[in-house]
């Protein structure tokens, strides 16, 4: 009567401890992807808007040695940067919010921008993911994807001086014009984050998210 009760016992102590173990493996493995994300400054790049961000991606690459150069706004022909080094690349950089996915569009225009600037090769990097269609014509186009994992593991490998939370506070916004009454848009701190409000407020008191 025993000896079926101490095996259960057994058994039951062994499901106990198993699940106890995966628990703490997973909360391990979290900690540590947390620490890895912090590190990285993903969080501040989240809140960057575009501008900050290229300005970023051209301290990243200026650590691995290459030439950066952000293109101008009007006329970059597809490029947001263009890197020169022992190859010229050409890349479209996309500040996404996690839930919007980079589509087609992006892989197009630095296609064409690697023929226009006669570029070795053509990369899209976001602080997000692609879509399974822009996965494809990458492929099939040969332009190098790095989705938000791979710009993690690329700013860890680089580890920058240049902090993507420096830049974040140091890079001012590009200027923005009030659509409501045509005057400059100022950076202003809120009680948790920055945002764009109207240099004219309080008459006007339009205000803005800074990475929309």
């Amino acid at each position: 009567m025993d000896n079926p009760i101490f095996a259960f016992t057994i058994f039951f102590l062994l499901i106990l401890c198993f699940y106890v173990i995966r628990s703490i493996y997973h909360w391990t493995g979290e900690r540590i992807a947390l620490k890895r994300l912090a590190k990285s400054g993903i969080p501040y790049i989240d809140q960057m808007e575009g501008f900050q961000f290229e300005s970023y991606l051209k301290a990243l690459f200026q650590g691995l040695g290459y030439k950066a150069q952000v293109t101008p706004k009007s006329g970059d022909f597809g490029a947001d940067l263009i890197m020169t080094g022992q190859q010229k690349i050409v890349i479209q950089a996309k500040r996404y919010g996690r839930k919007n996915r980079v589509g087609i569009s992006a892989i197009q225009q630095v296609y064409g921008a690697q023929a226009y600037y006669k570029a070795d090769e053509a990369w899209v990097i976001t602080n997000s993911f692609f879509t399974k269609s822009a996965r494809v014509l990458a492929e099939a186009c040969n332009v190098q994807l790095f989705d938000r994992k791979a710009l993690q593991e690329l700013i860890l490998e680089v580890n920058p001086s240049q902090t993507a939370e420096k830049v974040f506070q140091e890079v001012k916004p590009e200027s923005r014009t009030c659509p409501t009454c045509g005057k400059e848009l100022v950076v202003r701190q809120g009680k948790t984050n920055r945002f764009f409000g109207c240099s004219s407020f309080p008459q006007c008191r339009h205000t803005e998210v800074i990475n929309k």
